[in-house]
């Protein structure tokens, strides 16, 4: 019996209360196989079943009904235990991304993820028929509300995503949450300084290896920001980074 499947099933127990506790059983043991094959491929799931003397048709009916289980949602399995762990966060800082991935360029992956000890954990996440990383704030925004009703009260929020996120409508909703926020930005984004000058991004790109900060601008028309800009020989382009403006940029922000 694999000690990982033993201890999904206790972990599950805690959380979840089902009709019939085989069901349970059933469901650690899969995903149990599932996280040891490394593999989303069903036939190398059958090496780490356990039990019953059936044969590979058997269990490869059984893994496509599991599957095709319309009662097994994120909802019900995977929720109560984000909810558990990001109780740890609670009157801390919270950072998560908001990125996109696109799939045999027919579908695009849109998710927000919470990062923690150098890695990512998946708040919630949506696949649509969509063959470019481009996609509108209605597209990605049932994403952004579900990941946030995970997220306790009293979080210190802030979300990080690239340039094909930066819209008026994303950042005013991130204001509304009072979320921190740092998109990357495009080049032809128009900028109002704090002189009141209004330019696009490119034209204050600064010279190789070197960086600028411009505080209390306006983009959008009506959305304060801080504005970083650097253009370093080894990137194959520069970076122009917009932030909230509870969160002034630095060098260091071009490590995040």
């Amino acid at each position: 019996m694999p000690a990982l499947y033993l201890q999904l099933l206790e972990q599950l127990r805690q959380w979840i209360v089902p009709d019939d506790k085989r069901h349970l059983t059933v469901f650690a043991e899969i995903i149990a196989s599932m996280l040891l094959s490394s593999s989303a491929s069903l036939h190398h799931w059958l090496p780490w079943l356990v039990h019953r003397n059936c044969s590979a048709r058997s269990h490869m009916e059984r893994l496509s009904y599991f599957v095709n289980n319309p009662r097994i949602t994120t909802s019900t399995f995977y929720e109560p235990l984000l909810k558990h762990f990001l109780t740890t966060f609670l009157a801390s800082a919270v950072e998560l991304t908001l990125d996109t991935s696109v799939l045999w360029d027919k579908f695009c992956l849109i998710e927000v993820c919470v990062v923690w000890g150098g890695r990512s954990l998946t708040l919630a996440q949506v696949v649509i028929e969509h063959g470019s990383a481009t996609v509108s704030f209605e597209q990605y925004r049932p994403v952004l509300e579900r990941a946030a009703a995970l997220i306790p009260t009293g979080c210190s929020v802030s979300i990080l995503a690239d340039r094909g996120f930066l819209h008026g409508d994303f950042i005013r909703w991130a204001q509304q949450k009072g979320w921190g926020w740092c998109v990357r930005g495009k080049v032809d984004t128009l900028v109002r300084l704090a002189s009141g000058r209004t330019k696009a991004a490119h034209s204050l790109i600064p010279s190789s290896g070197q960086a600028v900060i411009a505080h209390n601008v306006t983009i959008f028309d009506n959305v304060p920001a801080h504005l970083a800009i650097a253009n370093l020989p080894q990137a194959q382009e520069a970076w122009i980074v917009f932030a909230d403006l509870a969160h002034r940029p630095s060098l260091q922000t071009f490590a995040r």
